[in-house]
């Protein structure tokens, strides 16, 4: 399509030059003619030869002498000199000398005017100048007529088109050549698509990029701003940044204080940043777009963090859900397999038996919590990790020193959830490798405040560690996927605008009390 479209370009491009040189050159070479008799007409019309003929009979053979010479010497179709009556003094043939001058467009030149016509006369058709003839005293006394034949302006017309052909053909084929050339170049350095396909490429990618949820954001080698997706103007509107359109616009100007820019002195990727966008939270990952060992621009991608804290948290939630419902299955069915055993033995009594010692327990211990936590959905919760940690051979004891109303606002037991299974997961694990798997969960809410301890006889914290383990990534245990648990919790609390404190002595055991607002709800659920 490159090679059809470019030559196509040539063909058109050389017909149209062609046919406009030809026209022109035509018109120049009937100029050039035109003038070259009128030149010739003046010259005989000032010779003294021809004005003392035309005044003497005795020296009228001066003037065919001189006109044949003049003839000759110039390459014109005839020079014919008459006296005012229009009779020929000279003419190429002798014997129509005295003979009235043929073509009919001599009448204007007899009246003292001088011009060029065309005619056809004796000789053929042919391009003529007139001139008069005037003697010394500026009477006029006769006129000279000069022709080129039309045939030899055709002939020099025709030959000078078929120089602009050949040269047209020549450059059609050069021009044929150099397309082919040029689309081999072209579709080599568009890795041999045809633009039809780099049009739907660019489409589909356009479209794919804003398409994305994350906002993305590129810059080139000069930090103008070349791309913005979507998902970034909908947060950069979020951070009232948006005031103008920012393609074009240096990154700066836009985002102060963004570093993407940096990224081209550095050429190193930045990944998992946490950034400010005037009050909005962000996690971006800005990376350098290098092509040929060059770099030629940069790209971020980022989102709201607000948003990415939601989902974790919606996920954490889950997992504790799921964690916690296996618990209680895996515990449910291990008393199931003790009374399945016990019936095949035929041990009534002892079926009995556990039955009535498995409900009092479960009666005294589910009873405690629903009791005085009213909202069912955290208390489930609770009950779960009981039977999650004695699952784990751990003793979790809870207690309420107060009733624990539901909240007004749901979601704040989504991040009690949070909060409560992190610590209480964390917990356990500080106290697996203790002969004494105790932990201590105690709630209370006065004046609107809810407070939860939880206290383990564990491993404890290094006192340099307890005020970073809330860090994203930071952990006082090895391992991959550490350090993430206690900082989802430190952001529950701060969503909820309460406070957390941790106590911790090495090999003793660790506490952590947490103090949140607590707005209560209308009533309770029985």
């Amino acid at each position: 399509m490159i090679i059809f479209f470019v030559s196509l370009v040539v063909l058109v491009s050389l017909l149209v030059t062609s046919l406009l040189v030809s026209n022109a050159n035509s018109d120049n070479i009937e100029e050039q003619l035109k003038g070259k008799a009128v030149n010739v007409s003046r010259v005989v019309a000032h010779s003294q030869a021809v004005q003392n003929g035309l005044q003497n009979e005795a020296m009228e053979e001066r003037i065919q002498e001189y006109t044949l010479a003049i003839q000759q010497a110039t390459d014109v179709l005839f020079v014919v000199v008459m006296d005012m009556e229009g009779i020929r003094k000279s003419h190429p043939n002798s014997e129509r000398i005295g003979n009235p001058f043929v073509g009919g467009d001599e009448k204007r030149v007899l009246q003292g005017e001088e011009y060029t016509s065309r005619s056809e006369g004796t000789l053929g058709e042919s391009i003529r100048s007139f001139t008069p003839i005037f003697d010394g005293q500026q009477n006029q006394i006769g006129a000279v007529a000069v022709g080129i034949s039309l045939e030899e302006v055709e002939a020099s017309i025709q030959q000078n088109q078929w120089q602009i052909l050949i040269g047209s053909s020549i450059g059609l084929l050069f021009g044929t050549i150099g397309a082919f050339w040029l689309a081999r170049y072209i579709k080599r350095s568009l890795f041999g698509l045809e633009p039809y396909a780099i049009a739907r490429i660019h489409e589909e990618r356009k479209q794919m990029l804003h398409s994305a949820h994350e906002g993305i954001i590129a810059i080139d080698k000069d930090s103008k701003i070349v791309l913005v997706n979507k998902s970034a103007r909908r947060i950069l509107q979020k951070a009232g940044l948006l005031e103008k359109e920012p393609t074009g616009t240096a990154i700066n100007e836009v985002l102060p204080g963004f570093m993407l820019d940096h990224i081209l002195d550095k050429g190193k990727p930045v990944l998992d940043e946490e950034q400010n966008l005037n009050g909005v939270s962000i996690i971006s990952n800005r990376v350098p777009l290098v092509v040929n060992e060059e770099v030629i621009g940069a790209i971020a991608t980022f989102r709201d963090k607000t948003e990415m804290n939601q989902l974790a948290e919606e996920l954490t939630g889950v997992e504790m859900y799921a964690e916690t419902l296996r618990a209680q299955s895996h515990e449910f069915m291990n008393q199931l397999h003790v009374l399945l055993g016990m019936i095949k033995l035929k041990e009534y009594n002892q079926v009995e038996n556990f039955i009535t010692k498995l409900a009092d327990h479960q009666v005294h211990e589910v009873g405690s919590i629903t009791r005085h936590i009213m909202d069912p959905v955290f208390a489930g919760f609770i009950i779960g990790k009981i039977s999650y940690a004695r699952e784990a051979h751990v003793d979790l004891a809870v207690s309420c020193e107060t009733e624990i109303p539901q909240p007004a606002d749901s979601a704040v037991t989504h991040e009690l959830i949070t909060i409560a299974g992190n610590i209480i997961d964390n917990a356990i694990e500080n106290v697996m490798g203790k002969a004494q798997k105790n932990i201590r969960v105690t709630f209370s809410y006065i004046d609107e405040l809810l407070t939860m301890t939880v206290a383990d006889m564990g491993t404890g914290i290094p006192e340099e560690m307890q005020e970073a383990i809330f860090t994203k990534g930071v952990s006082s245990k090895e391992g991959e996927r550490r350090g993430y648990g206690l900082y989802l919790v430190k952001k529950s609390v701060e969503k909820l605008e309460g406070s957390i404190e941790v106590f911790s002595e090495l090999d003793k055991g660790t506490a952590f009390v947490i103090i949140v607002p607590y707005e209560a709800g209308g009533g309770s659920d029985d």
